[in-house]
């Protein structure tokens, strides 16, 4: 069985950010010359998420698609936004001097425990089924990529991998 992969580059900022990646996602099946199958979406980032959901037709001031940005209120609500080194037992402070001793990471990085557990509750993939050529998302389905890490702006990648024939 033929298997086809692609990688794709996005941008995060410091914030909670999420990007359709629906457009590339379906110029990577494309190129993969096959017409049913499976197309796997994943990121191997444990603070970001991969989702399908409907496109908003509007943004909030934050650039993010409006129910993408009601999901990022209902998860800080949910799993509040790391402020503090006692708020969660992650970060410990062996972390904290590990992470800066073998990966030059500043202290204020590691407040990220609220983008692991947002993470682990929605998922870092989706499988979609493709049939005759078309990629089953339904009427309104997109895909968005989210990055829940609010420490600093990242380079994020994405593995799009289609299997079938």
């Amino acid at each position: 069985m033929p298997i086809y992969h692609e990688t794709i580059a996005v941008e995060s900022a410091a914030r909670p950010t999420f990007h359709d990646i629906s457009v590339p996602v379906r110029e990577v099946f494309a190129r993969s010359g096959l017409r049913n199958g499976t197309i796997l979406v994943y990121t191997g980032h444990t603070t970001c998420s991969i989702n399908i959901q409907e496109y908003s037709d509007g943004q909030a001031y934050t650039g993010n698609e409006l129910i993408m940005q009601d999901l990022a209120n209902v998860m800080s609500r949910l799993i509040p936004t790391c402020l503090s080194e006692s708020q969660y037992l992650h970060p410990c402070a062996e972390h904290v001097r590990i992470a800066g001793k073998e990966r030059q990471e500043e202290p204020v990085w590691c407040l990220n425990t609220d983008a692991h557990l947002r993470s682990v509750v929605l998922g870092r993939s989706v499988t979609i089924p493709v049939i005759d050529g078309e990629i089953q998302l339904g009427e309104f389905g997109r895909i968005f990529f989210g990055d829940w890490d609010q420490t600093r702006a990242r380079s994020r990648k994405i593995i799009v991998q289609v299997t079938g024939e």
